[in-house]
């Protein structure tokens, strides 16, 4: 019922990610978990995160920092911004969610990712830390960088991400309910699980 396409570059996506899945699991529903390259998405359909990031409004940046904070703290995680690399190429780490989603590794590979990025301030772009997140999860390194290299794995990043698109999306993270509902962002989990809650009570009554 819950598809979330997601990019393990943006620390709200990493709030979502974190959030979403004891809220699917007390709803009792699946997340479909979709990776895509957010940053494909803001070439095509928006580019004003580009100027926002290079003209900021100085009183909006600094609550932004703040709401941040608050939400990590109130998830329970630690959240550096900015990193030292940012913005940071995720799409190794996101065509290994792919790679790895049949292997059920999806989950645990993509917490790995956001931990060392947005927590430990490492480079994701990097195939060495990427090979140790391959070990912390017990996958071999050399294996995933010859699987994210295949051009299944590439055109299954990029279909991710053109369909995100033409289904409405313009961001990360992006979640689904019952395929047509959409919602954008951490903070939309309750409305998300209402969406759920009311879903399945139709479903009942009918």
């Amino acid at each position: 019922m819950i598809e979330c396409f997601f990019d393990c570059s943006s620390p709200w996506t990493y709030l979502a990610f974190h959030n979403l899945q004891p809220l699917a699991k007390e709803l009792e529903v699946e997340v479909t978990w979709r990776p895509i390259l957010v940053g494909g998405i803001f070439n095509t359909v928006n580019p004003s995160v580009y100027e926002q990031r290079a003209t900021p409004v100085p009183a909006k940046a600094r609550y932004m920092g703040k709401d941040l904070r608050d939400w990590a703290r109130h998830s329970g995680l630690a959240i550096t911004f900015p990193p030292k690399v940012f913005p940071v190429n995720s799409v190794k780490a996101m065509r290994g969610c792919i790679w790895l989603a049949p292997q059920g590794k999806l989950v645990p590979f993509a917490t790995k990712v956001f931990e060392a990025y947005w927590g430990d301030n490492l480079d994701i772009s990097q195939d060495a830390v990427l090979a140790e997140i391959c070990e912390a999860v017990g996958v071999d390194a050399q294996a995933f960088l010859a699987g994210i290299a295949t051009p299944e794995i590439k055109d299954q990043l990029r279909l991710n991400t053109e369909e995100v698109m033409a289904r409405g999306g313009f961001g990360s993270p992006t979640i689904f309910v019952g395929k047509d509902d959409m919602y954008f962002g951490n903070d939309r989990l309750p409305l998300i699980a209402a969406a759920v809650l009311a879903r399945k009570a139709q479903t009942h009554d009918a």
